[in-house]
């Protein structure tokens, strides 16, 4: 393989900047910086068969073995020329990719597939990039690195930092943050500061603290975490015998996934990997949905709004990759939508009770896909992947508020009994009868 040349170009004004530069903006003219690597000789099934020989979930992987990674299996693709002894990892990625009957029925869409980013190290896709965020941190020597969160990316990054043996400083939204994900965050040891404010105002001090006092900024508008996300797009094609789906439809918050979702396509196809693109479907929280709204005219104007959704992961207003987002929409012929709350708590209970589970954010994913075959922009013969973002247990709190209520559809409501053995008998009875599943 030859060797590559990568760099950081601004995506506005163009400016070029050494891929070692720790800046994660441009400092020309603020801008976003994508990571520009040279494209390995290799191409289509020579490529896919590199790709294929590497390790894989179900093997346990020597210390060094960094192809065990479901991110690091695809370097050529995501950072040639590391070193390895930079390189940080848990072996992440190798997600499932489950078909689960009762899902597809209800979304009434029986082509429907689930990529299960929850079952990365610290149960999101967050881990993808982080590996990636956090290997180039120490690549450049990096003091400290720091993020803002609604609560998943500040549990990577601490995990991560961690076994990088860096000091980790990140800003949640005080009051805002799902007890699981906090939880996480504490235990792996970052400097957590609970900011009174939502996730834009942390986003805004994280930058502006990268920017005074030099520490590197680990959220999604760093090019190299967008690089490592663009795995779960990778993977899920490798999975599928490198046969693109019809449809990947993915939550969308930050837009750093519909970012890195484009750009995997991009390169996917440009590298022969696949030979057909499957169209992208943004999937946002009716109360966070600037970028639904933006879509609707056409993105003749950029919106933002004052977000408020229970699905936290993606309770974002100002969308730090809106033009990456933007790209990808246009260059896959895509869709944006909005989904309200009611319907992601409802396709949540169906994914949970199908054995599955998920955060509330993963489902808006099932929900726009139900959506989208209701208004027949999906196809009822549709192959389409939809992408479950984080684990059942990110937001605990949510779940038992949500089965508490009788009156909710899919509630699974606890019994409360005496300690007799016919009050059990008679649950179990009413279990069994033709009228008592849910």
């Amino acid at each position: 393989m030859t060797a590559s040349r990568n760099l950081l170009r601004c995506e506005s004004c163009g400016t070029e900047l050494d891929e070692l530069d720790p800046r994660t903006s441009c400092p020309k003219c603020g801008g976003l910086l994508s990571l520009e690597i040279e494209l390995p000789s290799e191409r289509g099934a020579a490529l896919r068969a590199l790709f294929d020989a590497r390790g894989s979930v179900g093997t346990i992987p020597e210390s060094s073995d960094i192809g065990a990674s479901g991110v690091w299996r695809f370097r050529e693709l995501v950072l040639p020329q590391i070193p390895d002894k930079n390189v940080v990892t848990q072996w992440e990625g190798n997600t499932p990719l489950l078909q689960r009957e009762a899902v597809a029925r209800w979304a009434n869409v029986p082509e429907l597939m689930l990529k299960h980013e929850g079952h990365n190290p610290t149960g999101s896709f967050k881990d993808r990039g982080m590996t990636v965020a956090v290997s180039q941190a120490v690549r450049i020597g990096a003091s400290a690195v720091s993020c803002a969160s609604t609560g998943n990316t500040s549990a990577s990054l601490a995990a991560y930092a961690a076994l990088a043996g860096i000091p980790a400083i990140v800003l949640v939204p005080a009051g805002q943050v799902a007890l699981g994900k906090l939880a996480q965050t504490l235990a792996y040891g970052a400097r957590t500061l609970l900011v009174r404010g939502d996730f834009d105002d942390c986003l805004r001090l994280a930058r502006e603290s990268s920017e005074r006092l030099g520490v590197y900024l680990a959220n999604s508008i760093n090019p190299f975490r967008i690089a490592g996300q663009t795995t779960i797009v990778l993977e899920l094609l490798q999975q599928l015998g490198w046969r693109a789906p019809d449809w990947i439809v993915l939550p969308a918050g930050n837009l750093g996934n519909t970012a890195a979702f484009g750009a995997a396509l991009r390169i996917a196809r440009a590298t022969g990997l696949i030979d057909s693109s499957p169209r992208l479907a943004a999937v946002q929280a009716e109360g966070a949905a600037p970028f639904a709204r933006s879509f609707r005219s056409g993105f003749a104007e950029r919106k933002s709004v004052r977000a408020e959704t229970v699905a936290t992961a993606i309770k974002i207003g100002d969308p730090a990759s809106y033009e990456r987002g933007v790209r990808a929409i246009r260059e896959t012929n895509g869709v944006v939508l909005d989904v309200s709350d009611a319907e992601i708590l409802e396709a949540k209970a169906v994914i949970d009770a199908s054995g599955v589970g998920c955060e509330p954010a993963s489902a808006a994913s099932v929900a726009g896909a139900r959506r989208l075959s209701k208004d027949g922009t999906i196809s009822r013969g549709d192959r389409v992947v939809a992408v479950l973002t984080g684990h059942i247990l990110k937001d605990p709190g949510i779940l038992l508020d949500y089965h508490k209520d009788a009156s909710r559809s899919m509630a699974n409501t606890p019994i409360e009994i005496d300690a007799e053995i016919s009050a059990v008998e008679g649950v179990l009875k009413h279990a069994l009868s033709p009228s008592g599943s849910r």
